[in-house]
């Protein structure tokens, strides 16, 4: 009895000695991988795996090659993939409260202004309960910046609006831009291009200049907007809660690190890309058109209306709502 208890005894102290196994994470992005977004994707992937020593490791799936981009957030929740590199945005068929931790269209000038909102008491927690509600861990943003339309028509104002046939993610954009006379059609983000040299659509918002460029966007359509005005999406990464949970506090603390960095330096190099990509395409004959501040102002106030419109839906939207619009007042965004 004493050799069986020491030998128990004595396995039991190996096992535990055994390092822990490798973890990895399924995660899918709607970018391919040459575009800028996605090489920022890339090093995302590599610096977890650095800074976890190989401990925790991701495979990242581009281009939405397991489900189509809107249905990776049920994908994650499900456990086809772990986590959702994509955006709220896409989400809001479940709660248009999702529409302000995606994409606070004519909102924030720059993805600092968002991220200081986020920081702020109380906010976090918003948004947090909103995702935990479908069994997502939301863990961080990335931004790129204003995004730039591309079109086959002129884009100079926002009478060209008119009549403006393109492709727009789902929500709150499609109802602004009817709003000034366009004819929005939803349309996933892969199947931009095609439409595009179909003739399906005049043009495409789409993601910021470089990203465009890199899709071939301006191959065909030879119009676009920069600096851009009417939408800066908050791409997130957001995990199934309880793969999240079943992460240890290390790996947890690695990937919410590389996150933070990804935030920190998406902006800067993206502007850094659409800087070295703006003469490339005037070189192609990409016709530049930046707006006037009162085209601009319109556009604004055509969103805010749109705005209060949504507040109404959802408790959950109501209160992001207001935060937002306190937020902008406080720092002048907008006016009292």
């Amino acid at each position: 009895m004493k050799l069986k208890t020491t030998l128990f005894c004595g396995a039991a102290a190996m096992a535990l000695a055994l390092p822990a196994a490798a973890e990895s994470l399924r995660i899918q992005t709607h970018y391919a991988p040459e575009t800028t977004s996605g090489k920022l994707a890339q090093e995302f992937v590599e610096q977890v795996a650095a800074d976890s020593n190989g401990d925790l490791t991701i495979e990242m799936f581009y281009s939405s090659s397991v489900v189509k981009t809107v249905e990776t957030f049920d994908a994650a929740a499900n456990g086809i993939v772990d986590c959702d590199m994509t955006g709220g945005a896409y989400q809001i068929g479940k709660n248009p409260a999702f529409q302000f931790v995606g994409d606070i269209m004519g909102g924030y000038d720059n993805p600092q202004q968002q991220f200081d909102w986020l920081a702020q008491p109380g906010n976090l927690e918003l948004v947090q309960n909103l995702y935990n509600t479908y069994g997502i861990q939301f863990i961080g943003w990335w931004m790129y910046g204003p995004e730039s339309l591309a079109s086959t028509t002129p884009l100079n104002g926002i009478d060209d609006l008119a009549d403006f046939k393109f492709r727009s993610p789902p929500g709150m954009e499609t109802e602004i831009f009817a709003k000034l006379g366009s004819s929005p059609v939803v349309m996933d983000f892969t199947e931009v291009f095609t439409a595009l040299e179909t003739g399906i659509i005049d043009g495409a918002d789409a993601s910021s200049l470089a990203n465009n460029a890199g899709m071939g966007l301006y191959d065909i359509a030879k119009n676009a907007t920069y600096p851009g005005f009417h939408s800066m999406p908050a791409d997130h990464l957001a995990c199934n809660k309880a793969k999240w949970d079943s992460l240890t506090d290390e790996q947890r603390a690695v990937v919410q690190k590389a996150m933070d960095d990804l935030g920190a330096k998406s902006a800067e190099v993206s502007q850094a890309a659409n800087e070295e990509a703006l003469p490339k395409l005037q070189e192609e004959g990409v016709t530049i058109a930046d707006w006037s501040e009162e085209d601009r102002n319109s556009f604004r106030q055509a969103a805010q209306e749109v705005w209060q419109e949504w507040a109404a839906r959802t408790p959950e939207t109501k209160a992001l709502v207001d935060s937002h619009i306190a937020y902008m007042k406080e720092i002048d965004l907008i006016s009292e």
